[in-house]
């Protein structure tokens, strides 16, 4: 991998991988829901819808025809910490895909007609995360745990808000947020670092702008919240949250290796016991989710409104055997041994690599060599598997629930 810093301060990395025939790029900024004031909520979802309605050259037809004209994928994502562009296209085409995202990026038209019909696809998307139980029972449970602090906040924001953000709206956060400074450029797959960095200069290194802002502070709110939302479904979506590990913590490996066992995959506690032996779930679930200065571990399981008893105080059960007994070998050696699989095989993928590249050099301002992964995972023992659970498990709890009656199953709900 070669890192190397563009004249106007945009960091580009590199990893060539010379078996393969594609590339992928991404355009990684730092500006996600996070960094939002409750007035501007949304704006950096819809700013990543924006990108694509058209620039000072390209029409949003012309975007998407002349990707797909050579087989290439153009898409973007925005999280609460930051968004991403990127582009999947055999080798010969990185310089296309180069020229699509910096224009996109850095010259978007933010056209008022554009922005109008725009503004309707957002609505849409966020009327389809209305109709999943499972995003919705998510976002009211990063109210739970959050607050009123930005991490509380939706990644879409609320629809009466998008319905009024104008193209000045959108430029002023991007005077805010987007420049060379506060973005990363990945690239991984066929290429040639030396020239790359032509590439890169020639097209990122006009671009100015804002140099961004630190993540703030957020914290777990001190109050143990139980939050219940009435919805119209069949079954009952549960969450419930635990303290977690902030980003670039080294408990995250210990952490990962204990939620393989209570909840990570098919072999796991709480998907053999609750969904295989005792039937009451389709889905259930655990996952751990850093941010800066802080994060959570989530539980998650639908289930039947006439089984949501149950299934919270099997939780429990399972929970509380993890403290008392820990692991045994054999789970200890499959879960990292699984954690070591998934990502070897994940190495595999050019878009993987690029986007690990650019999420950990974006948010942890460095990257993670993968010799370096695997050697902290090697390294876990089963003493800080059994620390890594009394320290989470055994924290402050919040609850979501989403279904109909939702009120009623929050008193079987533990704190």
């Amino acid at each position: 991998m070669e890192k190397f810093v563009l004249k106007n301060g945009v960091t580009v990395l590199v990893e060539p991988i010379a078996y393969l025939r594609s590339v992928s790029i991404g355009v990684w900024v730092k500006a996600g829901s996070i960094l939002e004031t409750p007035e501007e909520n949304g704006l950096s979802h819809f700013m990543e819808h924006m990108a694509f309605k058209g620039t000072a050259k390209r029409t949003a037809r012309q975007i998407a025809e002349e990707m797909d004209a050579v087989g290439g994928h153009l898409n973007a994502a925005t999280s609460k910490l930051c968004t991403n562009y990127y582009a999947k296209v055999i080798d010969e085409d990185l310089p296309l895909a180069a020229d699509i995202l910096a224009d996109i990026v850095c010259n978007p038209a933010l056209d008022p007609g554009e922005t109008d019909k725009e503004r309707g696809v957002v609505l849409e998307e966020i009327a389809m995360v209305e109709d999943s139980p499972e995003d919705v029972v998510y976002d009211l449970l990063a109210e739970a745990v959050f607050g009123d602090q930005s991490l509380g906040q939706t990644i879409l924001g609320p629809a009466e808000k998008l319905q009024k953000y104008t193209p000045d709206d959108l430029r002023a956060f991007r005077a805010r947020h987007y420049g060379p400074q506060n973005a990363v450029v990945a690239v991984a797959g066929h290429v040639e670092p030396a020239q790359v960095r032509d590439l890169m200069e020639e097209k990122f290194g006009g671009w100015s702008g804002a140099a961004g802002e630190e993540f703030p502070v957020s914290v777990a709110v001190d109050a143990q919240r139980k939050l219940a939302r009435e919805k119209d479904t069949e079954q009952v979506h549960l969450c419930v949250s635990f303290r977690g590990n902030a980003m670039g913590s080294s408990d995250v490996y210990p952490v990962a290796v204990m939620n393989n066992v209570l909840g990570g995959g098919m072999s796991s506690r709480l998907f053999q016991k609750i969904r295989e032996e005792m039937g009451m779930a389709y889905t259930v679930y655990s996952g751990p989710s850093s941010y800066p200065h802080c994060g959570e571990f989530t539980i998650y399981a639908a289930t039947n409104p006439k089984h949501v008893k149950a299934v919270l105080e099997q939780t429990d059960i399972e929970i509380q055997k993890l403290l008392d007994g820990g692991v045994t070998e054999k789970e200890f050696t499959m879960s990292k041994a699984q954690l070591k699989g998934s990502f070897i095989l994940g190495l595999e993928s050019a878009y993987n690599r690029m986007s690990a590249l650019g999420h950990n050099q974006i948010l942890l301002n460095r990257v993670i060599p993968p010799e370096d992964t695997i050697a902290a995972i090697e390294k876990v023992t089963m003493d800080d598997v059994a620390a890594a659970a009394h320290q989470i498990l055994t924290g402050p709890r919040a609850y979501a629930v989403v279904g109909r009656n939702a009120d009623r199953y929050l008193k079987y709900m533990k704190v």
